[in-house]
Order: structure tokens, then C-alpha cells, then sequence
């Protein structure tokens, strides 16, 4: 069984999606220059597409996020503590969520969220690596829940 199959309860989903829009939110907080400001109006930006929308992307890339991330959490299973290892392993982790998010902008039609992404791309896998930690956590909490 994979980290996706469990997100079949509606709650859970809702939850989760919930959890990750708050770790995203804390994120983006905690950045600080001129990269900070720049990331934030981005993020606002993308906030104003419609109500909403943050949330909606969560939900819908958050399947095959946990989906890309399996061979890792297992791997940590194995090794005693999944939420450690990815946060060891935060390289391969950051790799593995930027494939997702690499694959869906090529579908995206708004020019404003494909346009930020693209601008953004550079700088995102240091973004996510220092998100791991608490990704992981999210995850960890979900797959006890």
C-alpha cells in the first residue's frame, strides 16, 4: 500500500491538504530579503487567481506527490524512521516533489501561474529542501491518523 491510498477518506484528504497549505503558509513566512519578498508577492499572486486556489492545487498534486515519494518513505521504513530519512535524504525528497510540479506546469494554461513557476524554478529546490523537515512531519502525522 502506498502513501496516496490512504487519502481515499475524504477527511483525511481534507486534512492533509489542510496541514500542507498551513506548512506552506509557515514557509513563507519564515523568508526574509529581497528572495522573501520576491517569493511572497508571487505567492500572493497566485492567491488572487481565485478563492481558493492554493488549496486546489494541493489537493490535486498532493496524489502523486505521495505517489513520487513512496520508494523514499519506504526505504526509511526499512531503515527504522521514514520522516528521518526523507529529511536525510532531503536532495532526492526535493527532487521527487520537483518532478511533480515539473510535470504538471507543462498543462498548466495560465500564463501567471506558469510564468511564476517558471521564474521560480531556479531557487525551488532549495525552497522545498528546507520545507522537508516539515513535509515529513505532515506525512508522518497523516500515515498514523
Amino acid at each position: 500500500m502506498g502513501l496516496s491510498d490512504g487519502l481515499s477518506n475524504p477527511n483525511k484528504k481534507a486534512q492533509v491538504v489542510d496541514d500542507c497549505c498551513n506548512m506552506i503558509e509557515a514557509q513563507l513566512a519564515a523568508k526574509s530579503g529581497i528572495s522573501g519578498i520576491a517569493l511572497k508577492t508571487a505567492f500572493a499572486a497566485l492567491k488572487g487567481i481565485k478563492p481558493g486556489y492554493i488549496p486546489y492545487v494541493v489537493e490535486q498534486i498532493l496524489p502523486q506527490c505521495l505517489t513520487a515519494l513512496d520508494p523514499l518513505w519506504n526505504e526509511g521504513v526499512d531503515k527504522g524512521d521514514p520522516v528521518e530519512y526523507l529529511i536525510t535524504s532531503r536532495d532526492r525528497t526535493a527532487d521527487a516533489l520537483l518532478s511533480v510540479t515539473d510535470t504538471r506546469i507543462k498543462s498548466v494554461k495560465r500564463q501567471i501561474v506558469r510564468g511564476t513557476y517558471e521564474k521560480f524554478r531556479g531557487s525551488a529546490k532549495q525552497h522545498v529542501q528546507e520545507a522537508v523537515p516539515d513535509f515529513a512531519k505532515v506525512i508522518d502525522n497523516y500515515t498514523k491518523a
